[in-house]
């Protein structure tokens, strides 16, 4: 039996409560801000700790990794267990691992607390397949942009947050804070949700090998992984080093890389409009316009030299609206797209596609890194422009898919 045919498929969704979809988006917000409280609070941990720039730089290297792994490894079981509990359970490991994180006296104590962060924070990719599965096929887009946009409001805002918080109160008292709101909307999505009934029965191993045969069976997939996983290459590279490069340039700390988080945030209304339509116009056309978009955002920072130093923060402000937007756009209509493939396996082909993203998302973070300290920030932002000039290419490969 192959994988496309491994399983009934569920009984028609229930009506949406009013209150469902704002938990949904709530819950995947809290959880996937796991993944970013660390950036802009480096400097602070790294003096606490008495560690060295590049040792503290491991921290969201591993958080990330960790973040890829838990997707590959345990997202699938969506597909195979009650959805509904694995979110609870993860929440609370969540919960335990950044607990352990703020209260880590050492680096390799928060090195190990960040792994498992990036692990356990996954329950945000069992949120989202949870509201595709809810919405009628004609509205998925749309419930799905929705969810989209507190996950992306989580990872944006998050560095707002951990910015304030760790200069008023210290790196410490933002883990803690964090483990309190994964515990409670952990409990609150338990509370809120309904049961998703496992829409197959195949055992772990040949639930992990029924992916590669999903890769395989599916081009759109590949392409809607690889496109999005080059976007995401330079969205890391931009946000893992820029307050590095605020530092050193404008002397600016903590709070105030943590502050271009708002401006990200904007971008984050892309995700109910890239829903919409996505419904209306297909998920193709959505995707290319949007990766066109990220990549003009990109390439508008390398006119800073341009610019007087005042008006250098605002262009950086302004193109991190343009690219966000872009890159939310992207990811939004490449979820819709996934998620119609195969119904009943969408817990994996979420899993295919986060882990594509957030191994784009390491490798940005480490090249964007060593693009910084080889060739300066524009090093940085032409790395940017050409993998997104890249997912471009990808995406026009063919009109279908």
């Amino acid at each position: 039996m192959s994988a496309a045919h491994d399983a009934t498929l569920p009984l028609p969704p229930p009506a949406l409560p009013g209150l469902l979809v704002p938990v949904m988006a709530a819950g995947a917000g809290f959880s996937v801000a796991s993944l970013y409280y660390a950036q802009p609070m480096l400097g602070a941990m790294g003096a606490s700790l008495g560690a060295s720039d590049s040792a503290i730089g491991l921290v969201p290297t591993l958080t990330q990794l960790g973040y890829a792994a838990g997707i590959a490894l345990l997202a699938p079981l969506g597909d195979r267990f009650e959805r509904r509990r694995i979110i609870l359970v993860k929440s609370l490991l969540l919960g335990v691992a950044l607990l352990a994180a703020g209260l880590a006296g050492h680096l390799p104590g928060v090195l190990l607390a960040s792994l498992l962060v990036g692990l356990m924070a996954t329950v945000a990719q069992d949120v989202v397949p949870a509201a595709a599965t809810l919405a009628p096929p004609e509205h998925r887009g749309a419930l799905v942009g929705k969810v989209m946009t507190g996950l992306l409001l989580g990872i944006l805002l998050s560095r707002v947050v951990s910015g304030v918080v760790a200069e008023q109160f210290g790196w410490r008292a933002m883990f803690i804070a964090a483990a309190v709101s994964v515990l409670l909307m952990g409990v609150l999505l338990r509370a809120t949700l309904p049961r998703f009934a496992p829409t197959t029965t195949l055992g772990y191993g040949a639930l992990l090998r029924s992916m590669g045969a999903l890769w395989m069976q599916l081009p759109p997939l590949r392409r809607a992984v690889l496109a999005q996983a080059l976007l995401a290459m330079g969205f890391s590279a931009f946000w893992s080093t820029l307050a590095l490069m605020l530092h050193a340039r404008f002397g600016i700390g903590s709070a105030g890389a943590g502050a271009f988080g708002i401006a990200g945030a904007a971008g984050a209304l892309a995700a109910p409009l890239a829903g919409r339509f996505s419904d209306r116009i297909g998920t193709q056309r959505v995707a290319r316009l949007a990766i066109g978009i990220a990549l003009l955002g990109f390439a508008s920072l390398l006119l800073d030299g341009l610019l007087p130093a005042s008006l250098q923060l605002v262009l950086l402000a302004v193109s991190a609206v343009i690219f966000d937007f872009g890159f939310q756009a992207a990811l939004v209509s490449h979820q819709t797209l996934v998620y119609g493939l195969q119904p009943e396996a969408r817990s994996r082909l979420n899993a295919l596609l986060f882990t594509g993203v957030f191994m784009g998302m390491a490798a940005g973070g480490g090249l964007g890194a060593m693009a910084l300290a080889q060739g300066g920030w524009h090093a940085v932002v032409l790395m940017a422009c050409a993998t997104s000039a890249a997912a471009l290419w990808v995406r026009r490969w063919k009109t279908k898919g």
